[in-house]
């Protein structure tokens, strides 16, 4: 990040680039920035930086405070209207720190404190033009087929009932969640489940809300050809051993998909952390809401969630971006549904986007001991290997011995996932420390002086921040011990 951030700082301000500085907390035109770069294609915004390109970083004391004060801002509707979910990142440039937030564009028309934005070149303009409003509805409008409007959808055609589950479900995952003190029809315009046709200026429920919270006639009627159909071939491959055809809204659709998963899938033991997680529903739940939240909603496809013998794999109709296989190296986070996208994120069934992709080059060669295979297209694909006999910590379920190749292999994808979450946030001389670590924790401060060209003093003196930073422990004593990363 610090060679990419050195690059965007050569190249100065954009259209999808500000800086700002933080010295005494996030100056008030921050969240116009973004509200334009919502309005417009998104962008990136860094904190800690002037309008020349100096960095002069942000408090280290103040910056965890800083990102919570942004997310809380930026939930709040009096600030940002449709309120969003952002997360920002704080990366290291030469010592000093800087804040990353990243913008996705929006399928909706955002405001800042009830004034609406336009990102032109480099500037935040100030739109009051009912035409330019007009213009701004409508190209979104051509965008997303969520954003579609049913103005003769009411509120009896939605399961109203469940916005009482969906504002529990937002608080459990964020503290003091906006939603918690909203009434369900507040909820309803703060999550953007209401929209306004420009070419007919009706107002109505969009097709997000009705997928997400429509009865299912109504969604019968909006979307006949919508359902996912969930199949498990394993003995009789010719028809099926099991099968649920699931059509309601996507809120309880991921209920009863995820069911299926945890009936048909074993469900293997693994420790991160020094705590137990569940593999085989970390699993489940990237492809599942990946399927449920990406898909192209106008699309006749059917979506599908198929278990086999050897893999599992989900598909769904999709508006391609890039094309392709899906890489940790290629891929480029964007969400085909932003409503329904921010909508997920709010209730703790998504996280930041782009993390689902992550998660499953993280959890699913633990699982199966091999690499997942994601293919963007007209259908997007999503397969995931499955192997009953194989287990990380080579407990094999079904005794078929141990597998020293497959483990020695998710090993090393361990280290480089470590590698990765750690890059960002040491210096130069503290990454090495840190490869050196993972490959041998035995290793000694003389031994590691060697190998890095460094004195004695300068590795322990890395070594302090590493653990003040909590990104190694000691195992042992003084004496005798050692030290290990614990990401």
């Amino acid at each position: 990040m610090t060679s990419d951030l050195k690059n965007i700082i050569d190249i100065g301000e954009t259209s999808a680039v500000e800086f700002k500085l933080c010295s005494d907390g996030i100056s008030p035109d921050t969240y116009k920035t973004v509200c334009s770069f919502l309005n417009r294609y998104g962008g990136d915004i860094y904190l800690g930086i002037d309008d020349n390109g100096v960095v002069v970083g942000v408090p280290h004391n103040a910056a965890e405070d800083i990102k919570k004060n942004f997310i809380k801002m930026v939930s709040n509707p009096e600030v940002i209207s449709p309120t969003i979910y952002l997360v920002p990142e704080i990366i290291k440039h030469r010592g000093k720190q800087v804040i990353h937030i990243h913008v996705p564009p929006s399928s909706e028309v955002h405001s800042c404190k009830k004034t609406i934005y336009d990102r032109v070149d480099d500037s935040d303009v100030k739109v009051t033009a009912t035409g330019q409003i007009a213009a701004m509805f409508i190209r979104k409008q051509k965008i997303y087929t969520e954003k579609s409007v049913y103005p003769y959808v009411k509120d009896e055609d939605l399961r109203i009932d469940l916005l009482s589950r969906v504002r529990q479900m937002a608080v459990n995952r964020y503290e003091h969640h906006p939603w918690e003190n909203m009434s369900d029809t507040e909820i309803i315009k703060s999550a953007g489940l209401i929209g306004t046709d420009m070419e007919t200026n009706k107002k109505g429920y969009n097709l997000a809300a009705i997928m997400l919270l429509g009865r299912d006639e109504v969604i019968l009627d909006v979307c006949p050809a919508y359902r996912t159909d969930a199949i498990v071939r394993k003995v009789n491959i010719n028809r099926y051993d099991d099968r649920v055809i699931v059509n309601t809204n996507l809120i309880e659709s991921y209920d009863v998909l995820m069911g299926f998963a945890e009936k048909n899938l074993w469900d293997k033991f693994y420790l991160e952390k020094d705590a137990r997680i569940s593999l085989r529903n970390a699993i489940a739940r990237e492809i599942l809401i990946n399927c449920l939240m990406h898909r192209e909603m106008s699309s006749s496809y059917t979506a599908k969630f198929i278990i086999e013998k050897d893999r599992m794999y989900t598909e769904n109709a999709n508006r391609a971006t890039t094309g392709g296989v899906v890489t940790l190296e290629n891929f480029a986070p964007d969400t085909k549904n932003p409503i329904i996208g921010s909508f997920f994120r709010n209730i703790g069934l998504a996280d930041e986007l782009g993390s689902g992709v992550k998660n499953l080059y993280h959890y699913v060669p633990l699982y199966s001991g091999k690499p997942p295979e994601l293919i963007d297209g007209d259908v997007f694909r999503t397969i995931v290997p499955l192997d009953d006999e194989y287990s990380f910590d080579m407990v094999i379920i079904k005794g078929a011995g141990i597998k020293d190749d497959n483990v020695d292999r998710v090993k090393d994808l361990e280290k480089d996932r470590v590698k990765d979450l750690v890059k960002d946030q040491v210096n130069e001389t503290q990454y090495r420390i840190i490869e050196l670590l993972l490959e041998n924790p035995q290793l000694k401060t003389a031994e590691i002086s060697a190998k890095i060209g460094i004195n004695d003093r300068n590795v322990r003196k890395n070594i302090k921040s590493l653990k003040d930073a909590g990104l190694i422990k000691r195992i042992g004593s003084d004496k005798v011990g050692h030290w290990e990363p614990v990401i």
